[in-house]
């Protein structure tokens, strides 16, 4: 059996290198003692998760085929025996901080610097060659903003450590995640994330900390406080990107720091006291374009959710902001009284058509709703 997702190439930026990689190919002199091989319902996640983040605007590896390969994997954490398969993931670069962690663990600066050069010439060629410290601050600025459209999305990664993120601020390696069902800071989605390391609101933590431990990985290459002053930059860098991603995702244009943090603000607050009623995807799309959508929300399945003085607020510092490419509401999607969201009942029903009867027709069917999604936001990720 083989299940192709549309090509990645699509949303790669012209002149841009592209990277293939594999998920489940088998034991490498690297695997810790199992399999080395993908269940294939944890490659069908990945396929979605991929698809709807790209949709979202969050810069993303993308599945360029998931392929089964027949045998049946024993594992420890969910029903077995299950079936397998291989992941071919198309990203810019799999180059992860883990890369540079290694090499200072052997103690070799030389491999440091050669890495260095190697990505940030492909990846980051503004920055001055031999330049450690600035290509650090390169991959701050990436790493930001990447973890701003996660939250804008209201997506919980699950795993983020060093082994998961990479030099272009690429998102990928989709185990354990999970979309909000509604605002919950503490939202974990990993079964075994019990004190909530990697909890929603803590993602620009864990992020950090990773940078930390590249950063502590190219003092063999460069002085400690330069690149202690890069990674300074990290806070800075995550507030202007999340102003900016809620922005996009409400799709109104920006109209200075002190508004665009109001309207931030006042988008979370009202999340916030909306509770388990106001889903985070149904905001985004019920009030997309800011005023003009006034009728269609206060019009829709929600629009009793929608009164009060915190909204009132969130109302005011909306309606502030001129609409960004207004012509997009005329996409079908947006007469329809839902958006399109991945919600974890919605992904189990597709596994298990496919578990079960070997239908693909809902996964396929999934796809092709995302790709509508995709272009009715007209958000891009890289």
């Amino acid at each position: 059996q083989a299940a192709s997702a549309r090509g990645a190439s699509d949303s790669a930026l012209p002149g841009r290198l592209l990277d293939l990689g594999t998920k489940g190919s088998g034991q490498t002199p690297w695997s810790r003692g199992g399999d080395g091989r993908l269940t294939l319902k944890g490659g069908v996640r990945e396929v979605l998760a991929a698809e709807m983040l790209e949709a979202l605007g969050v810069p993303t590896s993308r599945a360029f085929s998931l392929i089964e390969t027949g045998e049946a994997l024993e594992r420890g954490d969910e029903p077995s025996p299950t079936r397998s398969a291989v992941l071919v993931r198309l990203s810019h670069s799999h180059v992860r901080f883990g890369t540079f962690q290694r090499a200072a663990y052997i103690g070799r600066p030389d491999m440091i610097e050669a890495l260095v050069e190697h990505a940030r010439a492909l990846y980051h060629p503004a920055v001055p060659s031999g330049d450690a410290p600035g290509f650090l601050r390169a991959v701050v600025e990436a790493s930001a903003r990447l973890t701003a459209r996660w939250i804008a999305a209201g997506f919980v990664h699950g795993v983020l450590n060093t082994d998961n993120l990479n030099v272009t601020g690429e998102s990928f390696d989709y185990g354990p995640w999970r979309f909000l069902p509604h605002y919950e800071p503490g939202f974990t989605a990993a079964y075994f994330d019990q004190f909530g390391l990697y909890a929603f609101a803590r993602q620009p933590e864990a992020v950090f900390w990773a940078l930390t431990q590249l950063g502590g990985a190219l003092k063999l290459a460069a002085d400690a406080a330069p690149l202690t002053e890069a990674l300074n930059g990290f806070g800075p860098a995550y507030i202007r990107e999340l102003r900016a991603a809620f922005l996009a995702r409400l799709g109104v244009a920006s109209l200075g720091e002190a508004a665009d943090q109001r309207l931030l603000d006042t988008t979370l607050a009202l999340l916030r006291e909306g509770g388990e009623a106001l889903r985070w995807e149904p905001l985004f799309f019920d009030w997309f374009g800011g005023f003009a959508s006034s009728a269609r929300a206060l019009g829709g399945p929600r629009g009793k959710l929608y009164q009060g003085e915190v909204f009132d607020a969130f109302r005011f510092a909306l309606f502030e902001h001129e609409p960004d490419r207004p012509e997009r509401l005329e996409q079908p999607m947006f007469a329809a009284p839902e958006p399109e969201e991945m919600r974890i009942d919605e992904v189990e029903a597709v596994w298990a058509a496919i578990d079960a009867g070997d239908d693909w027709g809902p996964f396929h069917a999934k796809l092709a709703r995302l790709a509508r999604a995709r272009k009715a936001w007209g958000l891009t990720g890289c």
